[in-house]
C-alpha cells in the first residue's frame, strides 16, 4: 500500500510541475490568436447523459450546459473574421472532486467531451469525426490533493469549462487550413486524449491497458 500511495504521489507531483495553469477568466486584454477568417457562430453544447466520474460531485444537465456554453462565448465572441463557424460540444463524461475522497483515487477535476465544428458558407462539417479533448483542472497546491477540499461545485464547473474552451481555441490552431492560417503542432494525439480519460473515468481498465490485459 506505500508503494502505491508513493507512486500516485509522486505522479500528482509531476503533474504539477508539467500541467498548465487555470484558464484567467476572459477580458477585454485577453489576447486573441490568428484564427483567420474565424467568427463564432452556434454555440451548441449538450450534456445528456453525460456519463459521472467515480466519487464525483453532482451537476445536472443544465448546469453543466450553461457554464460551458458562457465560457465558449466569452472566448469565440471576440472574433470576427469574414465567415462563421458552427461549434458543437457533447459532453461525454465529468468528474467534479467530492471532498474527504482519498488522493489514492481521483483527485482531479475534468471533463470529456467530443468537439465537431461546421464552416457555414460551405455548410459543411469539417472533422471527420468529433475530436476528443479530455480537460482537467491545472495542477497547483490547491488541486493537488484534490479541489473538492478547496473549491465548491461551481467554482470546479466554472474552472473546467474555461480550460475547456481555451483547449477547444488551441484545437482550432492546430487545424488553422480550416480559417486560411498556417497550423500549429498539436499538443495532444488523440490516444492521449482517450488515455487520460480513461485514467480518471475507469481506473482500473486503464491499468489493464497498461499492463497489457
Amino acid at each position: 500500500m506505500f508503494h502505491i500511495a508513493r507512486r500516485v504521489f509522486l505522479g500528482l507531483t509531476l503533474l504539477a510541475l508539467t500541467a498548465c495553469s487555470d484558464a484567467k477568466e476572459v477580458t477585454e486584454e485577453t489576447p486573441l490568436v490568428n484564427l483567420g477568417d474565424f467568427a463564432f457562430g452556434h454555440n451548441v453544447v449538450i450534456a445528456k447523459d453525460a456519463t459521472k466520474a467515480p466519487f464525483s460531485r453532482t451537476a445536472s444537465e443544465d448546469e453543466i450546459e450553461t457554464e460551458l456554453k458562457s465560457a465558449m462565448q466569452a472566448r469565440f465572441g471576440r472574433y470576427d473574421g469574414d465567415k462563421l463557424y458552427h461549434i458543437g460540444i457533447k459532453v461525454d463524461a465529468y468528474g467534479l472532486a467530492a471532498p474527504g475522497i482519498p488522493v489514492l483515487f481521483t483527485p482531479k477535476s475534468v471533463l470529456v467531451l467530443s468537439v465537431n465544428i461546421w464552416d457555414d458558407s460551405k455548410g459543411v462539417k469539417l472533422t471527420e469525426k468529433p475530436k476528443l479533448l479530455t480537460v482537467f483542472e491545472g495542477a497547483s497546491g490547491a488541486t493537488l490533493v484534490g479541489s473538492g477540499i478547496t473549491r465548491t461545485k461551481e467554482e470546479q464547473l466554472e474552472i473546467l469549462s474555461r480550460n475547456a474552451a481555451l483547449k477547444v481555441e488551441r484545437w482550432l490552431q492546430e487545424n488553422g487550413q480550416w480559417f486560411g492560417v498556417e497550423p500549429i503542432a498539436p499538443e495532444s494525439s488523440e490516444a492521449d486524449e482517450a488515455k487520460a480519460a480513461l485514467e480518471v473515468l475507469a481506473p482500473e481498465a486503464a491499468t489493464e491497458a497498461a499492463n497489457g490485459n
